[in-house]
């Protein structure tokens, strides 16, 4: 922190901090200003410290020596703070340019609510082994509005569509309905099933890093996308 009106302390054996300038208070980055590539900074440093060191316990080469390899080892990590920092914005800059490129397209996200639209919804399962697939159905409210046993080969992203008719013949309206899945393998041990959802990209959030992605009314970032699905023209 400077203080306005302070005078600078004299350099001494390299042990008290040095002289801030009046126009800056951090190292500039240019090499002409540069600790390790300004000669006439290194040499007024040298004048300096050499002036204002104890005669009666000078400091010996080695120390001066070591001295120069710290100021220019804090120089270099200065350059790299800079580096790293431009990598960052540079990262930044290319995740807001991929995710402006998945707006308009059908993209799969874990989750297990999809919205049903013109009675169609579809989720995809990952399923590790054959297995026989217990699926249940419910509403927004909770309510569950259909149950169904299938048979499954092992794969992934393996689709599920429902048309919206009940168990009992009812049709239920368009709107949110998350599944639930449970397996069951050749040996009758418990299978792990995994779903995931799929809806269009309407929209990307720049001002959140990283981007985030409005799918089907929620949130995600570009990691939690795991491909995007070709749809096909008519």
């Amino acid at each position: 922190m400077t203080t306005t009106g302070a005078t600078a302390p004299s350099v001494v054996s390299g042990t008290t901090d040095l002289p801030k300038s009046s126009s800056s208070n951090s190292l500039s980055s240019t090499t002409g200003s540069t600790l390790a590539g300004n000669f006439q900074t290194f040499l007024t440093l040298l004048t300096t410290q050499l002036q204002n060191q104890n005669p009666l316990d000078p400091l010996d080469t080695n120390q001066f020596t070591q001295q120069l390899v710290q100021f220019a080892g804090v120089e270099q990590q200065l350059k790299t703070n800079d580096a790293l920092s431009q990598l960052v914005t540079l990262q930044q800059t290319t995740q807001a340019t991929q995710a402006l490129g998945f707006v308009g397209k059908t993209a799969l996200v874990d989750g297990s609510t999809a919205t049903m639209t013109k009675s169609s919804a579809t989720w995809h399962l990952n399923v590790p082994t054959d297995s026989t697939v217990d699926i249940t159905v419910a509403n927004a409210s909770g309510q569950t509005v259909f149950t169904g046993k299938y048979t499954a080969a092992a794969g992934t992203d393996i689709p599920f569509t429902w048309n919206g008719m009940g168990n009992d013949g009812t049709q239920w309206p368009d709107g949110k309905y998350t599944i639930s899945a449970t397996g069951k393998d050749v040996a009758n041990n418990n299978v792990g099933i995994a779903a995931q959802v799929q809806g269009v990209v309407s929209s990307v959030d720049l001002t959140q890093s990283p981007p985030l992605l409005t799918i089907d009314g929620a949130s995600y970032t570009l990691s939690q996308v795991k491909s995007i699905i070709a749809t096909s023209s008519n």
